[in-house]
Formats: structure tokens, C-alpha cells, sequence
């Protein structure tokens, strides 16, 4: 019997990552596993994660701005100064200025999204009234608001339904806990690897946790991405 999981974003934090599928007892060959985008910037082994995943024969990889970012330089070469205030740095360094084509081709499979029965996974949010494939790259990749909503009611205590899907997963926008947190519908996964919190893996259908240390104490003396 395989298991589904589902990462949040990872960041470059390649020992958080390795810890997360140790602890899960992950098996390459038979799991499957969806991540929900991000896997670059921030902490220094972006190559070393991606070379990871390329292991994961049942992988889904969700397109984070992230990603985005570092596939238009390592298609064109284009180095926009937010991008490597946000981590980029990090990811050319590990890189040594030259991604390999495997990497290349790893990122452009990314999905915008990725449903699987009525549960939906995608980086940033959608506009619940919108079809998906409405959907615009902004709100996919980079757009805080459903993220805002869902959040609010998670303060508040208030339940409810707000998009017609079962379940739905999400990242980018990282939240002040150490293990994920559901909010009606959502699940919100981005516990902070980027920063000084923790990267989290779950079992989509039984909800088991497997988390990292902090990511700071994996790395001492180097700090991730800065905050804007």
C-alpha cells in the first residue's frame, strides 16, 4: 500500500528536507509525494533538494513564484535583484552559476496546481469564484488573499466552507506554528522552513505530521531569506 504526503515549502533546506522523509519512512519507489511549490531560496542547498526529489518516482511538484523565479534565470540568466534579496543568492550559489539541464526540466513540469479527487493542491490560493482554469498565475503563485480569509476564520474559530473542494492545500504563506494548521476546508502548510520555523510533511489521509528541527539549528551560522 503506498501513502500520499504533502510538503510545504521547502526553501533550499535540504537537511530539513532529508529529515522529513527519514522520519516519515518515506519509500521512493512506492509514496507519493506532492509538494506545494518553493523548493529554492533561502538556505544554501537548493541543488542537493531538487536532487533529492528527483528520486521520488510518484512526485508532483506545484509551481511556487519561488520556483518561477529560479527557472527564468536558469533559463535566461535573468537575476532581478528582489528575487536574490528573497534567497535567489543562495540558489545561484548552489549552483556554482550553472543548473544542470535535469534541474531545468525538473522545474518546467511543474503544475499551477494539482487536484487529486476533490482535493486540491497549489501554492499560494485561487479565487474561490473562479473555475480553476480561470485561475490567474498571480493568484496561483503569488496571491495572499485566500490565505488572509482562511486564516481570519482560523483566529476566530469559525467554520464553514469556502471553496466547494474537500480539502485544499496550500503553501507560501507561512504561519506562526510548528505543525500545520486547518482552517474549514484549507490546510495550510508552510510552517516557516524558509525562516526560523520548521519544515512539515503530512500523510494526506491519516494527517500524521512529520516535521524537522528548526531549520535555523540545521544550519548554524547562516541565515535564510530575508523578510520584506
Amino acid at each position: 500500500m503506498h501513502r500520499t504526503f504533502v510538503i510545504g515549502d521547502i526553501h533550499g533546506a535540504y537537511r530539513a528536507l532529508r529529515q522529513c522523509l527519514e522520519r516519515s519512512s518515506f519509500d521512493f519507489e512506492h509514496d507519493h509525494l506532492i509538494c506545494l511549490g518553493d523548493v529554492a531560496d533561502g538556505w544554501p542547498e537548493t541543488r542537493a533538494c531538487i536532487d533529492k526529489l528527483l528520486r521520488v518516482k510518484n512526485l508532483v511538484h506545484v509551481l511556487g513564484n519561488h520556483d518561477f523565479w529560479t527557472l527564468e534565470w536558469m533559463e535566461t540568466g535573468m537575476m532581478e535583484d528582489l528575487w536574490l534579496e528573497q534567497g535567489g543568492k543562495a540558489t545561484v550559489e548552489s549552483y556554482n552559476h550553472q543548473p544542470p539541464a535535469g534541474h531545468v526540466r525538473y522545474l518546467k513540469r511543474a503544475v499551477p496546481y494539482y487536484q487529486l479527487g476533490q482535493k486540491l493542491f497549489v501554492h499560494a490560493g485561487i479565487d474561490p469564484k473562479l473555475p480553476l482554469e480561470k485561475q490567474s498565475r498571480h493568484t496561483l503563485l503569488w496571491d495572499r488573499n485566500f490565505a488572509r480569509t482562511a486564516y481570519d476564520l482560523y483566529i476566530k474559530e469559525i467554520s464553514g466552507k469556502l471553496t466547494s473542494f474537500e480539502e485544499v492545500y496550500i503553501g507560501h504563506t507561512p504561519i506562526p506554528f510548528s505543525n500545520p494548521i486547518q482552517s474549514c476546508e484549507v490546510w495550510f502548510m508552510d510552517t516557516g522552513a524558509g525562516w526560523e520555523g520548521v519544515l512539515s510533511m503530512m500523510d494526506v489521509d491519516t494527517k500524521e505530521i512529520f516535521a524537522s528541527d528548526p531549520v535555523p539549528l540545521l544550519y548554524p551560522g547562516i541565515t535564510g531569506r530575508k523578510r520584506r
